[in-house]
């Protein structure tokens, strides 16, 4: 049956009893109309208002609860489906919908793969130039800078040391530069080395004190996910230094029952109402390829800022191409 015979068949079913009640029952109605009968009248036409809205609420049900979930759903962070319930047209509705999710995630989630695997292969390249030619360049120059100071006149040999400690600083920019495009130190190393590398980095950048507590006993994780932990790290500490004006900032990589989670930490002035940007997205985009789950907050004490990223250890996966799983951090004034 229809949604609209069923409707329809409500209401004439509620039309049908007053009828009913009014052919049966002991109300008659004189003219001109009296008092008594049009109070009776009266009680009678919202009791069958009552009833039809009842009725109507009672049938619509599912609908509204289908309206819920689609301006609340968000394909960054998946929850739970609408129970497919009520008659067969708003069931086959609901069924459809929750299909129609589903598509979507996976669409998402394998167009995020793609795009990040093609960011990290950028990134590389990217790095390996910077290495390999500016670098390469830059060092061409600070020895020939030395060689010629070493055979200049005293007044022109500072200036030739001033710009070979110029150059030696580019050149010093350069590889931090390219460290971060392309962690060599997560491939050779492996996850705890390159957050301990990671955070003395930063802590050297003039920003917050950062420190770091590492679980030595970890479980094994793939390198998807060990590249998506590094990132994020990576993200959130740009976003510390670059926004939250903090003294200090913790990054701690533990174990957790059936998981890995890190936790990056800082004493900053907090999330300030700040519409989420485009860092904060990128950390759930790469979380949700491999099945983990990003949750930012305030800090303890509602102070600073609290990101906060679970890795299961089974299940979840959702990307094999989750070698991508780079990202820019925020920029401009929004908080990641």
């Amino acid at each position: 049956m229809t949604l609209f015979w069923r409707i329809f068949l409500l209401n004439a079913a509620v039309l049908l009893a007053a009828t009913a009640l009014l052919l049966l029952g002991p109300v008659t109605v004189s003219t001109p109309v009296l008092l008594t009968e049009a109070l009776i009248l009266f009680c009678g036409l919202v009791a069958m208002l009552v009833a039809n809205a009842a009725l109507l609420r009672l049938g619509l049900a599912p609908l509204e609860r289908l309206t819920r979930a689609m301006t609340t759903t968000d394909l960054l962070r998946p929850g739970p489906r609408p129970a497919v319930s009520g008659h067969r047209e708003i069931a086959a509705l609901i069924s459809t919908y929750n299909t129609m999710l589903d598509r979507l995630e996976a669409e998402r989630a394998a167009s995020s793969a793609r795009a990040l695997s093609a960011q990290e292969a950028e990134r590389r390249r990217i790095a390996q130039e910077l290495h390999d030619e500016v670098g390469q360049t830059l060092t061409a120059v600070l020895l020939e800078i030395t060689r010629v100071a070493d055979r200049a006149p005293g007044p022109l040999r500072e200036d030739l040391l001033r710009a070979r400690e110029a150059t030696r600083d580019s050149l010093d920019e350069i590889r931090r530069i390219a460290r971060r495009l392309r962690p060599g130190v997560l491939e050779e190393l492996g996850l705890t080395s390159a957050l301990k590398a990671l955070t003395s980095e930063f802590s050297m950048g003039g920003g917050p004190v950062v420190r770091h507590r590492l679980d030595p006993g970890l479980p094994p994780l793939g390198p998807e996910a060990e590249l998506v932990l590094y990132r994020v790290a990576q993200e959130g500490l740009t976003n510390v230094m670059r926004h939250a004006a903090a003294e200090r900032a913790d990054v701690v990589l533990g174990s957790v029952p059936g998981g890995v989670e890190l936790l990056i930490r800082d004493d900053g002035r907090g999330l300030v109402d700040a519409a989420e940007g485009a860092g904060l997205r990128g950390m759930r985009e790469r979380a949700l390829l491999i099945g983990a789950e990003v949750a930012v907050g305030p800090g303890p004490e509602g102070r600073g800022t609290e990101v906060r990223l679970y890795v299961p250890l089974v299940g979840g996966a959702r990307g094999e191409a989750v070698d991508g799983a780079g990202g820019g951090t925020v920029d401009g004034g929004e908080r990641a």
